[in-house]
C-alpha cells in the first residue's frame, strides 16, 4: 500500500474506524493503482477537500472517499456533482452500485467491492476533461 505523503490526510484516516478506514484505504489503493494504469494521468494529488481524502489530476475530476458517523455502516466515493459522472455510472451500472444523488457511489460496510467496473468509473473520473464530450463518457 502506497504511504500517505500528506499528514493532514494521513490524520483523517486514523480517526475513522478500524473497519471503515480499512475499506477506505483500500479505496484510495485502487484510485492511486487505476490513476498509474491509466493513459493520460501523470500525477495524482492527495489532499483534504471538505475534511475528506480527495484525488486530483490536471486531466480529471476530483475523487473523494469518506465516512459519516451520522451512517456509520456506510461509505462513499464521491465524486464532483456538477460533472455527467454519476448520471454516467448510473445508465451503465444502476444493478450493480447504490448510488446517492448526482455525487456518490455508495457503499454498505460489509460490501465486497467490484474491483474492475470500479476501476472503470475512477478512470472515467482521473480523465473527465478529456472525455466529457463522448458519449457515455466513452465507457
Amino acid at each position: 500500500m502506497n504511504k500517505i505523503e500528506n499528514t493532514e490526510v494521513a490524520a483523517v484516516f486514523e480517526h475513522y474506524p478500524i473497519h471503515i478506514q480499512e475499506k477506505l484505504l483500500s479505496l484510495r489503493q485502487l484510485i492511486l493503482d487505476t490513476a498509474s494504469e491509466t493513459n493520460g494521468v501523470d500525477t495524482v494529488e492527495e489532499v483534504l477537500k471538505w475534511g475528506e481524502p480527495s484525488y486530483v489530476t490536471k486531466k480529471g475530476s476530483t475523487i473523494r472517499i469518506g465516512w459519516k458517523k451520522s451512517i456509520p455502516n456506510r461509505y462513499a466515493l464521491y465524486f464532483n456533482c456538477n460533472t455527467s459522472l454519476v448520471e454516467t455510472f448510473r445508465e451503465i451500472y444502476r444493478d450493480t452500485f447504490n448510488f446517492e444523488g448526482n455525487r456518490a457511489i455508495v457503499f454498505d460496510d460489509e460490501a465486497v467491492f467490484l474491483i474492475d467496473e470500479l476501476k472503470q468509473c475512477i478512470s472515467a473520473a482521473l480523465t473527465y476533461h478529456t472525455r466529457k464530450h463522448l458519449p457515455m463518457l466513452g465507457l
